[in-house]
């Protein structure tokens, strides 16, 4: 499942929190060792309530670092509510009744009153037949509650605290799949993160709710309604899947933001974020044997609940190609992407291999031919697990074409290196950089406490065994040419498929009503 995409993919190679090592002695260093050698240093440990912990004792340096993945993403969300587990990541950042505010027995009377004028408010702006005296009445009565709330909050006090005390990368995620929080601290403020990471999740306070949906808003606006490709990719993703949530983005559908209540969202975090819906990795310079006690004493607080239901929903095969496209005054865009299976599937290294192969650097088979020797496509690429991974999604290719280039040409180009993939065997020096560079991948992603954190917490989100991470090296060992083959003739077919393109089309003219503005036209 780690190719040098899989990689780039994963959050921590950006956030600047890599150790400085020898890296070919390193890798010589990972790769000799077994599981074994590298188990006297974990320590697993769950708690009663559920929350498993994956405690790794690292003393390179004074510094600890964590990762909380909740089992909840987009393709969790009812329908009409989606994008509310990326609203709950904001929420988690807003403090609690002891953080974030001045008098929270004030503020708690505050927020009640908000969210009563709020859901009559709602109430009155989606009745059939609304009177819109009544809701404007309504509108401004809860404006005045918003104002009367917000009086107690005190800004930004979670991440001032962690900043003050030597915090760094700081952060969270959501995707389809899964949400995730993390950041360092010296090995010394670890009772403080057992405080903070316990309490914020014990206690939440859904203070600024509304305001903070407006900027979810506005983040949808920048993302997806602003940029033509932002505007594909949710048309693409949604054509794909036609039964499986999937379909959902992200950042959820606007109306759905401008609608969804702080009562839905403490609902959505009452079903989820709950302990045996989660698992924290712990890297870095800790011990165990202290550590546990704390995680008992602050994680052992949240009280235990059902874990959630796994989605019933299978996507049903895909019987027909189907194509999206996008005319826009933008520069032409195509991509196709073909269904495959979850990444625990035992064929997932195969992809990976032929997501190497075709993409992986200037050598790869797309940019050799559509970016070096036909220069027909200022880039392209692949991706093997769009737009999560957990359940079965898509493996997708793209080219940008080259200024007077259309997408039909890219397009042809792109299907001829598949086509080669599906008929021929790829070469015994391919397969081999394939297995180099997918280690020197996860040795990258290995040398940092974060990346470290990550990678357990993912493996055993998916596989319930963090120990999958390790075995994963003798999986891309064993792929052969003949898989590729298999793998690449089953996946690559035009009933299969789905493409979506970006035509450029010129911006129309602004018409000017000349008898509406009383004059003649400038």
């Amino acid at each position: 499942m780690i190719s040098l995409k899989h990689v780039l993919r994963k959050p921590f190679c950006v956030y600047g929190f890599l150790l400085t090592f020898s890296f070919p002695l390193f890798i010589s260093q990972v790769l000799a060792q077994d599981l074994a050698s590298f188990s006297k240093h974990v320590t697993p440990h769950t708690l009663k309530n559920g929350w498993t912990f994956i405690i790794v004792e690292r003393p390179k340096a004074p510094v600890f670092a964590f990762m909380t993945r909740v089992n909840v993403g987009s393709a969790q969300e009812p329908s009409g509510m989606t994008g509310l587990a990326h609203m709950f990541e904001h929420m988690a950042f807003k403090g609690t009744p002891r953080l974030g505010t001045s008098n929270y027995e004030e503020e708690k009377v505050a927020l009640k009153n908000l969210e009563d004028a709020y859901l009559a408010y709602q109430q009155a702006r989606i009745a059939p037949e609304s009177d819109l005296s009544t809701v404007q009445e309504r509108k401004d009565h809860f404006k005045k509650m918003q104002e009367a709330a917000s009086q107690y909050v005190v800004k930004n006090e979670f991440g001032d605290i962690i900043e003050r005390e030597g915090g760094v990368s700081l952060n969270a995620f959501t995707g389809s799949d899964v949400t995730g929080y993390f950041y360092a601290l010296p090995s010394n403020k670890v009772e403080l993160f057992a405080y903070l990471e316990s309490e914020r999740f014990l206690h939440p306070v859904f203070r600024e709710f509304y305001k903070e949906r407006d900027v979810v808003m506005e983040e949808r606006r920048l993302r997806t309604e602003s940029r033509a490709i932002g505007r594909l990719l949710e048309q693409f993703i949604s054509t794909a899947f036609i039964a499986h949530p999937y379909h959902h983005p992200v950042i959820g559908f606007a109306s759905d933001i401008q609608s969804y209540t702080m009562t839905d969202a403490e609902a959505f975090y009452r079903k989820h974020y709950v302990p045996a819906n989660m698992v924290t990795a712990i890297v870095g310079d800790v011990k165990a044997e202290q550590l546990i006690p704390l995680l008992e004493t602050y994680f052992g607080r949240i009280p235990e609940g059902p874990k959630p239901q796994p989605l019933r929903t299978v996507e049903p095969p895909s019987i027909a190609e189907k194509t999206v496209v996008l005319r826009d005054p933008s520069q032409p865009f195509y991509l196709e992407g073909y269904h495959k299976p979850a990444v625990t599937h035992p064929d997932q290294p195969v992809f990976d291999a032929i997501d190497d192969i075709l993409t992986n650097g200037r050598t790869s088979r797309f940019y050799r031919s559509l970016v070096r020797d036909k220069q027909i496509a200022v880039s392209a690429g692949s991706y093997s697990a769009y737009p999560g991974d957990k359940y079965p999604h898509l493996w997708i290719a793209y080219g940008v074409p080259s200024r007077g280039v259309r997408n039909t040409t890219v397009q042809d180009a792109l299907r001829a290196e598949i086509q080669r993939v599906v008929n021929e065997d790829v070469t015994d020096e391919e397969l081999q950089k394939f297995r180099t560079r997918a280690k020197a991948g996860l040795v990258r992603a290995l040398g940092s406490n974060l990346g470290l954190a990550m990678y357990l917490t993912d493996y055993h989100m998916l596989f319930g065994d963090w120990r999958e991470l390790f075995t994963y090296i003798d999986r891309l060992e064993n792929v052969t040419k003949a898989d590729i083959r298999r793998v690449a003739g089953k996946t690559f077919r035009e009933a299969n498929r789905v493409v979506a393109m970006i035509e450029t089309e010129p911006p129309q003219p602004v018409k000017i009503d000349t008898a509406a503005s009383g004059g003649q036209q400038q």
